[in-house]
């Protein structure tokens, strides 16, 4: 038997939003960066209590015009006050309600410049440096980031998709190029499988490279969300790959 961590990006005001949390182990909710205020993280936790699921903060680059996904120049010291004010608005919210804040994953182009910029890469790591002990850090696998945050001590779970395309580097296909995004429940679950049950992935191209997945996002925004993961909720588990509560 497999066990797989699936997150879910939330908080992000789509409207079957409430609807995928049955099906998922993980929910990174938006705390106010790229989107999300004190009503949605409220609404969303309240989900996330419900149906057992453990909760992250989903901190950003200060950009809601954008939605987070375009990079910023912006002074350390201001991204650094920007982002725990992000994850202390979502931690005052579990307080009150008594419930922990389990890993932190960012969000949108935040996560990409991390992802292989080490000077971005190094910025992003001394502002997690408070919560080192205490949170997960959910990173993109076989990045410059994950690979910085295991030497210097953090607890990191790595980070696949099931609903994105790979390029033969391990980085995503650009959201605007062709064929970035995967749709069809059956691919999803066929990428997924190679996945845990495999720990390779094959790229845009045809090459099939060696990964470890910790989890395994599946985007709230993606077109048949829900399809793709009430359909793996039942194919997974006829391939021993259980859903990682």
């Amino acid at each position: 038997m497999y066990e797989i961590d699936i997150n879910c990006d939330v908080g992000e005001g789509i409207k079957t939003e409430s609807d995928l949390f049955p099906f998922i182990s993980s929910c990174n909710i938006a705390c106010g960066g790229h989107t999300g205020d004190k009503n949605s993280m409220y609404n969303t936790i309240l989900l996330a209590k419900k149906y057992k699921v453990k909760i992250g903060a989903h901190p950003s680059y200060p950009d809601k015009t954008n939605f987070g996904r375009r990079t910023m120049s912006i002074p350390f010291k201001d991204l650094e006050k920007n982002i725990l004010e992000q994850i202390t608005d979502l931690k005052r919210v579990l307080d009150n309600n008594g419930l922990n804040l389990h890993h932190i994953k960012p969000h949108g182009a935040l996560y990409n410049d991390i992802a292989i910029d080490s000077e971005k890469a190094d910025l992003y790591l001394k502002i997690m440096e408070i919560y080192k002990k205490e949170l997960i850090l959910f990173l993109p696998l076989n990045s410059v980031v994950i690979h910085l945050a295991k030497k210097r001590g953090f607890i990191c779970w790595s980070e696949g998709f099931g609903d994105r395309t790979y390029l033969p580097n391990l980085t995503l296909v650009p959201r605007n190029q062709p064929m970035s995004i995967i749709n069809e429940p059956k691919k999803v679950a066929r990428q997924i499988s190679q996945i845990v049950k495999e720990k390779k992935i094959t790229t845009s191209e045809g090459n099939v490279k060696d990964i470890l997945a910790d989890t395994i996002c599946v985007h709230g925004d993606t077109p048949n969300a829900l399809q793709i993961l009430m359909y793996l909720s039942k194919e997974l588990p006829k391939q021993n790959i259980l859903l990682k509560k």
